[in-house]
């Protein structure tokens, strides 16, 4: 039974990268045949100065974490503090969760992305292709 045409799929593979003949490479030199390995290639293959990239991007995330964490005990701790000395039903509670705490762990959630984004872009940029 013939296939529709609509269904039909092509698959289209190639040589990996890394495998290609020396010929075959824009000046037919092997990436290696320079002396030392880039960085992604660093990466990639699990060596050890891979291994050291990424663990310093773990670092650097952990101590944006840290500091968040930090920040986020340093709002939240003397809650129960500030309410036990706030007179009962005055409301007052809702106001402090909604204009002193939602505000300041907004930005502190934003500055937190920003600064993961950050530091994987200079990972990136440290081991793209140039």
């Amino acid at each position: 039974m013939p296939q529709d045409p609509t269904e039909r799929r092509v698959v289209v593979t190639g040589v990996p990268r890394r495998t290609l003949p020396h010929s075959w490479r824009p000046g037919g030199r092997h990436p290696h045949h320079s002396g030392h390995h880039r960085p992604r290639t660093e990466i990639d293959e699990q060596t050890t100065l891979g291994h050291t990239y990424v663990r310093s991007l773990m670092r650097s995330q952990l101590r944006a974490a840290l500091v968040v964490f930090a920040v986020l005990v340093l709002l939240v701790a003397p809650l129960p503090l500030v309410f036990a000395a706030m007179p009962d039903g005055a409301g007052l509670e809702w106001a402090v969760l909604g204009f002193g705490i939602y505000p300041p762990l907004v930005l502190l959630a934003r500055w937190h992305v920003r600064r993961a984004e950050r530091n994987e872009q200079d990972l990136v940029r440290l081991v793209e292709d140039r």
